[in-house]
């Protein structure tokens, strides 16, 4: 069988704070609680786990690790609109909506550790 992604996990030190953030950006819901929890998506799982929990699971893992090294991508259907709420919301906007030579309009944000959150739809 082949691979089939189901989702990713972010290491944080506030597992309530980010899974609440990005509840909040992807209109979802937070399912578990410190160590572990998760918001669910069509597609994929995106999940939050304690740098403590990882630490005490494999000792060292986390030294290497830094926050906004990498961007997390969802799908939208109305990124301006997406953008105007969560702008309102205080939401730190990185890159407001702009469309992109291969066709996609984005709105890029940061999270609440400093990772980059690209909002897009196909245009």
């Amino acid at each position: 069988m082949r691979p089939h992604f189901t989702g990713t996990s972010l290491i944080t030190d506030d597992v309530p704070a980010l899974a609440a953030f990005y509840a909040r950006v992807l209109d979802a819901e937070v399912e578990g609680e410190v160590p572990f929890a998760r918001v669910t998506v069509r597609g994929a799982v995106l999940s939050f786990f304690s740098t403590r929990g990882m630490e005490s699971m494999v000792p060292g893992s986390t030294a290497a690790a830094a926050s906004g090294s990498f961007t997390v991508e969802f799908r939208v259907t109305d990124v301006d609109a997406r953008h105007e709420r969560l702008a309102a919301q205080g939401v730190e906007i990185l890159k407001p909506p702009t469309t992109q030579p291969w066709g996609r309009r984005s709105v890029w944000l940061r999270d609440p550790d400093g990772n980059i959150v690209n909002l897009y739809q196909e245009v």
